[in-house]
């Protein structure tokens, strides 16, 4: 397993602002913010490639497992690769959900949920701030 990537939050902002980032990436991806529905960047986006982790690439997501789960956030059934997302109970505002956050560098993705239409049956529930998309 790789060493996990720590940085300063002043370190992470600037790594964002270098990548372009959305401007509210650093509050979602560094403080478990949430960006509001059906305005994320990525949410209406159907072409081939992949989704990485904006804070520090680590492959996430292939196109292939996206869904309209019509909930207003990019929704995928699966993570790319297996330990490329780690999950955390969360507790916050009275009710328990799995948070998801990248295994590399804890940068918070969003939820996974147990509701998804595909065989994996799971919903995972992604910010657009948290992702940076490569076409294929």
């Amino acid at each position: 397993m790789n060493k996990k990537i720590e940085k300063t939050e002043a370190e992470w902002k600037a790594v964002l602002t270098e990548k372009g980032a959305e401007a509210n990436a650093f509050e979602v991806t560094r403080h478990a913010a949430t960006e509001r529905p059906f305005t994320g960047k990525f949410d209406a986006v159907w072409a081939d490639g992949s989704y990485h982790c904006i804070c520090c690439g680590n492959k996430l997501f292939d196109a292939s497992s996206k869904f309209d789960a019509g909930c207003g956030w990019p929704s995928f059934s699966e993570a790319a690769l297996p330990g490329a997302i780690r999950e955390i109970v969360d507790r916050q505002y009275g009710m328990t959900r799995t948070e998801t956050v990248c295994a590399n560098c804890d940068a918070h993705l969003g939820h996974v949920f147990p509701d998804g239409p595909t065989d994996t049956g799971l919903r995972y529930c992604m910010n657009s701030a948290s992702l940076d998309f490569k076409p294929q």
